[in-house]
């Protein structure tokens, strides 16, 4: 598939840079790039939902600090 997209000169600059500096293409930069958000993303959205199944069961949370302050930490 093919997909264009708009990058402002910073970072069409940066990319160029790093492309010439590690001899790898620019489009291998895009899709790692990618790759790592959607990646991030879909864990975000995984845990919010984890969340929701969590409060809907009537359960609740708590810090972490009270957590580690229960156990020794």
């Amino acid at each position: 598939m093919t997909i264009s997209i708009r990058l402002s000169d910073e970072e069409e600059a940066r990319l160029d840079s790093l492309a010439r500096r590690t001899g790898r293409s620019k489009s291998f930069y895009v899709r790692t790039a990618l790759h790592k958000y959607l990646t991030d993303l879909e864990d975000a959205f995984a845990a919010d939902a984890a969340i929701d199944v969590f409060e809907a069961e009537g359960r609740r949370s708590r810090p972490l600090s009270a957590l580690e302050a229960e156990t020794d930490w």
